[in-house]
C-alpha cells in the first residue's frame, strides 16, 4: 500500500489527498493553519472556463477539469455526506456594443468545436436572460453553460468530510511518509523561490463580499469585471479584487467596499440587500501563470501542486488525476506549460 504526505489542506491539497484514498493509498495530510484556512476559505466559488478560441493546453486541461466536476463532487457528498455548493448553473455577460456582439457570435462556432458539444456558448437576447441580469446597451447576453459555481468554504468542508469517513483527517503537524507532495499556496511559493534563487511565483490579495439574496439557481453574471455567484445558501457572492501590494493578507478595507457597491450598480435588484460576509486572502500564482505541478527539483520523493490562482477549483479534479497518475503509476500527463521547470 503506498504511502503519502500531503501538505496543505487547500484545494488542491484536499482534492490530490481525496483522489489517492480513493484509489487505495494511505495518506496523511497536514496543514497547521487548518483547512481551507487559506486562499480555498473563500465566498466566490466561480467555475468559469476560458474563451473558446485561441485553444492551448491550459484551455483543454480547464475544459475537462470542468467536465469532470459533476460527478467529482457528487462522489465526495455521497462519502461526506456533505453538501460542497457545487451545480451547472452557467452564465451570464453582457455584451456592450456591435464588435462585441460580433466577437461574441464568432466564439459560438470555436465552442461548438472545442467544447465537444457538452456545453454552449450562445447570444441571446436581453428578454431571454431572466430576471437576475444586468443591464445591456446591445440588447444581447452571451450564455454559456459550463461555467458552474462551488461554494468555496462548502467544498472544503465536503472534502475534509469524505476524507474522514475513509480515516483520513487533517493534522497540524506530523512527519513525512512517503512521498511528499506540496499544495502549501503562496507561501509556498515564497519558500520554493528562496530555494531556487529566483521568483518562480507570488501571493495576490483578494477581497471579496458576500449579500444575503436568494435568486434560486439562476446563472451568474460577469460584469464589469466582476464574478457575481448566486449560491444555494441564499447570498450572491462577489469578487475579486487583485492586490499585488499589501501589508495585511487577511485585511480588509475601502477596495472591499468599492467592489459591493459596483456590483449593486451593475445588479439595481441586489441595491436592498445586506452585506452578511467580507473575506480577504492571498491566492498563489505561478510565474507562468499556470498551475505548477510535478516533481520538485533536486528533492527526491518530493512533488509540488500549487499555484491555483483565480481557477484552482475549476483545475481541482483534473489536477489531482494527473497527480494521482503520476504518484501511483508513473504515468505523467502534466502539460508542458505547467511542469515546475517551465516556471524556473
Amino acid at each position: 500500500m503506498p504511502e503519502f504526505t500531503v501538505r496543505g489542506a487547500g484545494i488542491f491539497g484536499l482534492s490530490i489527498a481525496w483522489v489517492l484514498t480513493q484509489r487505495g493509498a494511505t495518506v496523511q495530510l497536514v496543514d497547521p493553519f487548518g483547512p481551507g484556512s487559506g486562499s480555498s476559505g473563500g465566498l466566490v466559488g466561480a467555475l468559469a472556463p476560458h474563451v473558446p478560441e485561441n485553444w492551448n493546453e491550459k484551455k483543454a486541461f480547464q475544459l475537462e477539469s470542468l467536465l469532470m466536476a459533476e460527478v467529482f463532487w457528487a462522489d465526495v457528498q455521497a462519502a461526506g455526506g456533505v453538501d460542497p455548493g457545487y451545480a451547472r448553473t452557467g452564465r451570464l455577460q453582457p455584451i456592450a456594443d456591435d464588435h462585441a456582439l460580433e466577437m461574441a457570435q464568432a466564439r459560438t462556432l470555436g465552442a461548438r468545436d472545442l467544447w465537444q458539444g457538452r456545453a454552449v456558448w450562445e447570444v441571446i437576447r436581453a428578454e431571454d436572460a431572466g430576471g437576475f441580469a444586468p443591464p445591456t446597451s446591445s440588447g444581447f447576453f452571451i450564455r454559456d453553460t459550463l461555467t458552474a459555481r462551488m461554494h468555496p468554504r462548502q467544498a472544503c468542508a465536503a472534502l475534509v468530510a469524505a476524507l474522514h469517513a475513509k480515516g483520513v483527517k487533517v493534522l497540524s503537524e506530523a512527519p513525512d511518509r512517503g512521498a511528499v507532495i506540496w499544495a502549501t499556496g503562496w507561501r509556498g511559493l515564497v519558500e520554493l523561490s528562496k530555494e531556487m534563487g529566483k521568483s518562480v511565483g507570488a501571493g495576490i490579495k483578494g477581497q471579496s463580499g458576500a449579500l444575503k439574496y436568494d435568486a434560486g439557481p439562476v446563472p451568474q453574471v460577469f460584469v464589469d469585471g466582476l464574478h457575481i455567484i448566486p449560491h444555494a445558501n441564499g447570498t450572491v457572492a462577489i469578487g475579486s479584487t487583485s492586490e499585488r501590494d499589501f501589508d495585511a493578507p487577511d485585511g480588509l478595507d475601502a477596495q472591499c467596499d468599492d467592489l459591493i457597491a459596483r456590483a449593486v450598480a451593475a445588479m439595481p435588484m441586489l441595491a436592498k440587500a445586506p452585506v452578511v460576509d467580507r473575506w480577504a486572502g492571498v491566492r498563489p500564482r505561478v510565474r507562468s501563470r499556470a498551475p505548477m505541478l510535478g516533481a520538485w527539483p533536486g528533492r527526491e520523493g518530493h512533488f509540488i501542486a500549487n499555484g491555483g490562482f483565480k481557477i484552482g477549483f475549476g483545475m481541482a479534479p483534473k489536477v489531482a488525476e494527473v497527480m494521482a497518475d503520476l504518484l501511483l503509476c508513473g504515468q505523467d500527463a502534466i502539460p508542458d506549460g505547467f511542469r515546475v521547470e517551465a516556471s524556473m
